[in-house]
């Protein structure tokens, strides 16, 4: 799928979230036409990983979050970072590899 906002290749930057800022709208999921995001919930070892703050948020959405499902996807337009009112996306550089989902 061509998407006229993604004129990068591929493979070059991938999505980060910081999983204590989220709170789990789908924004990034809905704009992104690469699939990159699904809306999941976390797991143990990722929720007690979080800011007291952080468990907060993530109890009183059901403990889901947006998780990068498919980072060799990304194609770094930014339409998840600049939808997610949360400001909880960073695109980052794949010379600083994602760590693969269990």
């Amino acid at each position: 799928m061509e998407n006229r906002y993604c004129k990068e290749d591929s493979g070059l930057v991938f999505p980060v979230v910081e999983l204590n800022v989220c709170e789990s709208r789908g924004f990034c999921k809905q704009v992104c036409p690469y699939h990159v995001f699904e809306i999941l919930e976390i797991k143990e070892e990722q929720f007690a990983e979080l800011s007291f703050v952080g468990k907060l948020k993530t109890l009183l959405y059901g403990r889901e979050k947006a998780i990068v499902i498919n980072p060799y996807s990304c194609h770094s337009c930014g339409l998840c970072v600049m939808a997610c009112p949360e400001n909880a996306i960073n695109l980052t550089d794949f010379t600083l590899k994602p760590k693969p989902l269990d």
